[in-house]
């Protein structure tokens, strides 16, 4: 073969987009792309690059597409079995066995690296999340927080960055002193303050603190936070998030950084005092009105903390700052957006996400989750209903820009009816063909030159094929747009790729029907680690048997 194959659909494309050049004769062509079409008669590949070289050539596009089909089939030799010209000028690209031989190879050699980006081109991450305020468990909605910061997390680094998982403590001021009164009124055996907590687990921390109704408000409120994180940092472990930090309000209060905010806003001239508050000028970047920081009786508003938490985050260097919000923040995101520009921070630096609620459906009814009232469905109580791997497919299968309808009768489901199952199965399906063939079997094939296999593929293993090469794409578009739930698609649409594969293609035995087993025991083997890695991403198991 005339052409090195490295990562195949990257080489392939920067194939054509070579060839297009020297066809042009004067630079480069422009965004050529290479895509799936959408039936296989129609080609492997397809690529426009015709369409864009025409107008300079002056020739017409099918025209252009012919010599450019010409002179790719001359460059790729042997990985290219025809091509064609379709349409107005499309060309689609049929590709040999021995392409897809190689591509198996390629998928393999690379390993655990498979999919991972170049850490040359990465970035220093701070990605806050989950972030519930410490007055309680973790709930549900929280929990979607959870699974969907952890998994962007790990597409993160995988795609070549560096990331640093936190957890901001909101652990002062008002909300706290409710929490506190809230202890102490049922260390008393008295009822709550209408405005403060009301759930039963208050109960249980009253009794878990010695003297509660006769302590300090302030350490009440201490202590109280304390136990409620310990509670959320065992939830996050069980439910295979860890964090890197956990950050305090209360330390920006204590360090001095709250107070030296309102300073360093007054140095870049963005504060002013209005009727005894002091005002951030946050409409100079774009907010629709001023911003209080300190009101008439010295009292810091929520925002100063938060600024001076995300001037904290500036000084620890990273390069990018990604928050995950709750859906009832989404009026705060342009005053924070203003208040980073105005510490002087690049805009395109911070990002914040808005999170949607998550509702809970069985049979048709809707559970409704408040915190205070104590009327909530706890991240524990749904991971002991439905599993740990229920909890984080279903929580991850939509955007996070969307509400979630979690259908509680299908997560528990234990058919291929349920994504998840289905998912898993398909790699349980694969251990077990594997364990079929034998370790020493596995071990043969996967040392033999697949590449070199003379393999007549069926349409279906192809597909296959193709289907792992989108995984690197696939992982750098979940990144970049920052959308985990794109992995849930893209292992449930490998896993029915695998499942047709394995319909048309035997594996042990394959010589009966003309067919290579090493080479089809190695496709095995590349689809049960591209699954496992996507899985991975989501913070969910590949079991082995089922």
């Amino acid at each position: 073969m005339l052409w090195e194959m490295r990562d195949p659909v990257q080489s392939l494309s920067a194939a054509v987009a070579d060839t297009a050049s020297a066809l042009r004769g004067d630079g480069p062509v422009g965004e050529t792309s290479l895509e799936r079409p959408k039936k296989p008669e129609f080609g492997d590949y397809s690529t426009n690059a015709a369409l864009l070289l025409a107008p300079g050539l002056g020739q017409p596009p099918r025209d252009v597409a012919a010599r450019l089909g010409d002179s790719l089939g001359e460059r790729l030799g042997g990985a290219v079995e025809r091509v064609e010209v379709a349409g107005p000028g499309f060309l689609n690209l049929f590709l040999s066995d021995s392409w897809f031989c190689a591509a198996v190879s390629e998928i393999l050699a690379a390993a655990d690296a498979y999919g991972a980006g170049n850490p040359e081109r990465g970035e220093r991450i701070n990605v806050e999340f989950v972030s519930a305020n410490p007055t309680g468990p973790i709930t549900v909605a929280a929990g979607r927080h959870a699974a969907y910061g952890d998994s962007l997390c790990r597409i993160l680094s995988l795609a070549g960055n560096e990331v640093d998982r936190e957890y901001y403590v909101n652990d002062y001021g008002t909300q706290i002193e409710r929490f506190a009164s809230s202890i102490q009124a049922r260390a008393k055996g008295e009822d709550p303050p209408d405005d403060g907590y009301q759930g039963t687990y208050v109960n249980e921390i009253a009794e878990a603190i010695e003297g509660a109704a006769d302590s300090d408000a302030d350490e009440l409120g201490r202590r109280g936070v304390e136990i409620m994180l310990q509670g959320v940092r065992e939830t996050l472990e069980r439910f295979r998030v860890h964090m890197d930090r956990f950050s305090h309000e209360r330390s920006l209060y204590d360090s001095g950084a709250v107070a030296a905010i309102l300073d360093r806003l007054e140095e870049r001239e963005h504060v002013y005092p209005l009727d005894g508050a002091v005002w951030l000028r946050t409409t100079t970047f774009g907010d629709d009105k001023d911003r209080v920081l300190m009101r008439t009786s010295g009292e810091m508003t929520y925002f100063t903390p938060d600024i001076a938490n995300h001037e904290h985050k500036r000084e620890r260097g990273y390069d990018r700052v990604i928050d995950v919000w709750g859906a009832d923040h989404h009026g705060y995101v342009r005053r924070m957006q203003a208040a980073w520009e105005a510490l002087g921070a690049d805009p395109e630096r911070l990002e914040l996400l808005i999170m949607q609620l998550v509702n809970l459906i069985e049979a048709g009814r809707r559970s409704q989750m408040s915190k205070r009232q104590g009327e909530f469905v706890t991240l524990d109580d749904l991971v002991d209903d439905v599993g740990i791997d229920a909890t984080r497919w279903f929580l991850l299968q939509r955007s996070h820009e969307t509400t979630l309808d979690l259908d509680l009768d299908l997560a528990r489901r234990q058919s291929q009816d349920n994504p998840v199952y289905y998912a898993q199965y398909a790699h349980a399906r694969i251990a077990s063909i594997l364990r079929k063939a034998g370790p020493h079997r596995v071990q043969a094939a996967l040392a033999a030159d697949v590449a070199a296999s003379a393999e007549q593929w069926q349409p279906s293993a192809r597909a296959l094929v193709k289907r792992l090469l989108e995984f690197p794409e696939e992982v750098r578009d979940a990144a970049d747009r920052r959308a985990p739930h794109r992995m849930t698609t893209y292992v449930t649409e490998t896993a029915q790729a695998f499942s047709g594969f394995y319909r048309d293609c035997k594996v042990v035995g394959a010589a009966e029907e003309g067919g290579d087993e090493d080479l089809r025991i190695a496709l095995c083997e590349a689809t049960r680690r591209v699954i496992a890695q996507g899985l991975d991403l989501l913070g969910v198991t590949a079991p082995d048997e089922m």
